[in-house]
């Protein structure tokens, strides 16, 4: 099989659903309607709510949503083979992941910007809104430990690597300020000098890394825990275009010209894709992930195909960015299935390598000595690298050799290996705390509508020491996950909270759709939700009895418990207001469908 094949299905598929499927959930299904007065514009406050250029609340929204999960998730599913991954991705993105986004984007504008738990408090009941809450909490928590752990395994005892990864901070702040107050709306120029100075980073770090500067960017995984949680905590404080606006937008866009150039590349170098279409691991056993193919894959995969965390995007910063619902189809529809693609060439980087290298960089090396199998080129890419690049697993690294391996094999570029590998490195790093960053700032929002049951200064999102504690809290809380545990044991854990949070928002969803009298068009959610939500408890089961109780991690068991209990209680009070709806026991106008504000 050749790779070549995979990028032009992909693209053919992808292009079509959002020129059919798109254009037939914008107009029929949602009705949008661009005269309408969004959030942004309605409660303009240069802070949250502000009207943004299209383009780089596209960009914002991509950054934010595109984390670890289509990088990382689909690499480490290739160990049950190519074929069931690129499957899940192109399906599950068009009818699942695409539908969801845009849906929930939708209810939210509808909703003034509030979140996922409020618009549940609102269209299924209190009893379901602070079940949301809650349950969003403990999902949010995990999502970040879990993005968190791939930058930690790539970045540790890494000098190049972490300076170009840290130097695209002090470079976003510039360009937020540049943007601001020394050219406002001069777009095009922050982002030449932006990406510029990007690049440049990378260029520079192999200098830093022979230099006396080397031990000042050298960090412990536990060292690099802490700094995360506390870039975390800053990216939430800050004014919004300040740090996180603009290093969303650049990351966007260095994300999607690296996209593009791995597409190309893949189109130049044409890779045989070394991994068979099917593995004997679709049957469980596997050194990676332990379970049979249904149901882990789909929740390995996750972000790639359909992922809950984007409720937490398109309900938290995005709806507080749009100037006008037309732009919803772009950003919602359009972000997810820019996402599946990123996704599918992550998997044909990983599964071009043999795969004995992949097991080998996946695997720790005591694990890997029991599957029997001889490495094939890993020395040499690992001399070439400049680093020792086997038994680092959590998917960012085989990515990044996957990556660099094709790109090396570019007419002119044999002798850049280890240039592309720390690019790469610095690509997947900047994919990952473009969402923790956002990923953090949501929970702010949450923990400030929680707390403000209890204390109502809380509530007031303009409250400096308010926006202090929670933007702590929340760093803290994923902070501490991240640095006592590990890949095997988080990521199950973020796959299973990730889809049960997605199964949840398409109730919601479905709900808002039900409210508007588009009960018609229900199955474009309700069909995702039924699939997804019962594929998503299985695992959570199998987790629990597999996985968590045999090794006696009944912190993380009964977290995931915790989670399944609260998602049932939530779509079954879903069914509940749905069948009330269709027996004529509630009246159907809601926020949602409200003409006020306009």
């Amino acid at each position: 099989m050749n790779g070549i094949s995979l990028v032009i299905v992909a693209a053919l598929v992808l292009t079509l659903a959002y020129r059919f499927y798109g254009a037939f959930m914008a107009a029929k299904v949602l009705t949008l309607d661009p005269n309408r007065t969004t959030p942004a514009v309605r409660h303009n406050d240069g802070r949250d709510y502000v009207p943004t250029n299209k383009w780089v609340t596209f960009g914002h929204h991509f950054a934010a949503i595109a984390g670890a999960g289509p990088l990382v998730g689909p690499v480490l599913a290739a160990q049950f083979g190519y074929l069931p991954g690129t499957i899940w991705l192109l399906i599950g993105a068009v009818f699942a992941g695409a539908v969801h986004d845009m849906v929930i984007l939708f209810a939210s504008v509808r909703h003034d910007g509030l979140s996922v738990a409020e618009i549940a408090k609102k269209e299924i009941g209190k009893a379901s809104g602070l079940a949301t809450s809650i349950a969003v909490l403990f999902i949010l928590i995990i999502t970040m430990a879990g993005l968190a752990i791939a930058v930690v395994n790539a970045l540790y005892d890494s000098p190049w690597g972490t300076f170009t990864v840290a130097v695209t901070i002090p470079i976003a702040i510039f360009v937020g300020i540049y943007l601001r107050y020394l050219r406002p709306g001069r777009i095009g120029e922050a982002s030449f000098i932006g990406v510029t100075l990007v690049l440049l980073g990378v260029f520079v770090g192999p200098m830093v890394q022979e230099s006396w500067l080397a031990p000042y960017f050298t960090f412990s995984r536990n060292q690099l825990s802490i700094m995360l949680a506390v870039y975390g905590f800053v990216a939430a404080a800050l004014p919004v275009w300040l740090l996180l606006a603009p290093r969303d937008y650049l990351s966007t866009y260095m994300k999607i010209g690296t996209i593009l150039a791995l597409a190309l590349g893949i189109l130049i170098v044409q890779p045989e894709i070394h991994m068979p279409a099917i593995t004997p691991y679709i049957y469980g056993g596997g050194p990676i992930i332990p379970g049979p193919v249904w149901p882990f894959m789909f929740i390995t995969i996750a972000c790639g195909a359909i992922s809950g965390f984007h409720a937490l995007i398109s309900t938290g910063t995005t709806p507080k960015m749009l100037t006008s619902e037309a732009e919803i189809k772009a950003v919602g529809f359009g972000g997810m299935l820019v996402e599946s693609f990123v996704a599918l060439m992550a998997l044909i980087a990983a599964t071009s390598l043999f795969p004995a290298d992949y097991f080998a960089i996946n695997t720790a090396p005591a694990v890997f000595a029991q599957l029997g199998l001889q490495i094939n080129e890993l020395d040499t890419l690992s001399k070439m690298v400049g680093e020792n690049v086997a038994g680092r697993p959590g998917g960012a690294v085989s990515l990044a050799v996957g990556m660099a391996h094709i790109f090396s094999k570019i007419p002119g570029m044999q002798g850049l290996l280890s240039f592309w590998y720390h690019f790469a490195i610095m690509f997947e790093a900047l994919f990952i705390l473009t969402t923790i960053d956002a990923g953090t700032r949501v929970g702010r929002y949450l923990l400030q509508e929680l707390g403000g049951m209890v204390y109502k200064p809380l509530q007031n999102v303009h409250w400096t020491p308010g926006l202090i504690i929670t933007s702590a809290a929340m760093s803290f809380a994923w902070g501490y996950l991240l640095y006592g545990g590990s890949i095997s044991t988080i990521w199950p854990l973020f796959g299973v909270a990730n889809q049960l949070l997605g199964s949840m928002s398409l109730a919601i969803g479905t709900t808002v759709l039900f409210r508007m009298g588009k009960g018609r068009y229900t199955w474009t959610t309700i069909i995702p939700m039924c699939f997804l939500a019962v594929t998503t408890v299985a695992a959570g089961y199998l987790n629990i009895t597999t996985i968590y109780l045999p090794k006696s991690n009944y912190l993380l068991a009964g977290a995931s418990g915790i989670m399944i209990v609260l998602v049932v209680f939530v779509i079954s009070d879903a069914v509940r207001t749905w069948i009330k709806i269709a027996n004529g026991e509630q009246a159907l106008p809601k926020t949602a469908n409200s003409n006020a504000g306009n």
